[in-house]
């Protein structure tokens, strides 16, 4: 069946069922339920096409990765999240891979001329982020992961990280920690900064004193997080408490306390950021893993709906969440050795 037929059949003009099959704010709700009913029940599939040309749409959705450390369990979760909430509306995710901040911005400006691409959904952004700049001066659509301070209005859902390891970080001064060791994400991205706050502020109310050796910048792999625990695990006092950014960062940790001959949960302590991973459970970890839980799937299930509020005319303004991040204790956080 064409959008032809489907509008004959409707009685309507080829315009106006276009743009109730998506979503245009225009189209009253009465008639966009009548024109999706139909076209469900008649089996009416629009070509694609046909679909860019009667709508000015491409029926995609653009994130642009960069740096092979970017294709990690947490983009794969966030992925899986976006993809399926896009594929209820038939919309497609077209993802560029580069390995440059210059690539990046080449992938943004082609995807804005070719219109490949209805909007973006950009991951991890930095204090000030340029590709924020440079879509709102192309005037493409698009949803942050996180937040940036521009000075522009633009959509963003964030997760409370200031607040989630500031409570972190309380609760292991409560347990007499002092010596506490924050492995965090790469220095300038808003997550990783806001982390920083949370800690510091912590701290700073207890009366600590901050030492930079107890501070660590890096991607999460459990690799470099080991690295960097073999190192802390040298200072003199040593750190009696770690802040893990990830779970993947978690288990570098874990090994390195291992290694060092020390017991996870008396000997040293750890929190860690879970991102609710389905293949690698905290509860099931031995000893079971404290966390600050936010899941990274329902994150992109939710930056999907929003995206799709934003092209069916919700204003920017408006499209600002910033979710809670819930603490769960667990035999990992334990009193300082004494």
């Amino acid at each position: 069946m064409r959008l032809k037929d489907l509008a004959e059949h409707l009685g309507l003009s080829q315009t106006t069922v276009s743009r109730a099959l998506n979503g245009y704010p225009e189209v009253n709700e009465a008639t966009r339920l009548r024109v999706v009913e139909t076209a469900k029940r008649l089996g009416y599939r629009p070509n694609a096409s046909a679909l860019r040309l009667a709508t000015g749409r491409s029926g995609a959705i653009g994130m642009v990765l960069r740096g092979s450390y970017e294709f990690g369990p947490h983009t794969s979760e966030f992925l899986g999240g976006i993809g399926e909430r896009l594929a209820d509306e038939e919309i497609d995710i077209l993802l560029t891979t580069v390995e440059s901040f210059e690539d990046e911005v080449a992938a943004y400006r082609r995807g804005a001329a070719s219109q490949k691409v209805d909007a973006f959904i950009l991951h991890s952004p930095t204090l000030h982020d340029e590709r924020a700049e440079l879509l709102l001066d192309l005037k493409v659509p698009f949803v942050l992961h996180g937040r940036t301070n521009i000075g522009k209005p633009v959509a963003w859902l964030d997760i409370d990280n200031t607040g989630a390891i500031e409570r972190a970080t309380s609760h292991l001064l409560d347990l007499g920690h002092r010596r506490i060791a924050l492995l965090n994400g790469i220095k300038g991205r808003t997550f990783a900064e806001h982390r920083e706050i949370g800690y510091l502020a912590a701290l700073s109310a207890r009366g600590v004193s901050f030492d930079p050796a107890l501070m660590g910048n890096s991607v999460f792999t459990d690799e470099i997080a080991f690295r960097m625990t073999q190192a802390m695990l040298e200072l003199r006092p040593r750190p009696t408490a770690f802040l893990a950014g990830s779970m993947m960062t978690a288990l570098g940790i874990f090994r390195a306390i291992r290694q060092a001959g020390l017991e996870l949960g008396k000997d040293v302590s750890m929190i860690a950021h879970d991102d609710v991973f389905p293949y690698l459970n905290a509860d099931n970890m031995y000893p079971s893993m404290s966390t600050t839980r936010s899941s990274m799937r329902q994150a992109g299930t939710r930056m999907a709906e929003l995206i799709l509020q934003i092209l069916a005319g919700k204003p920017i303004e408006d499209v600002h969440e910033l979710w809670p991040v819930e603490l769960v204790l667990r035999e990992s956080s334990g009193p300082a050795p004494q």
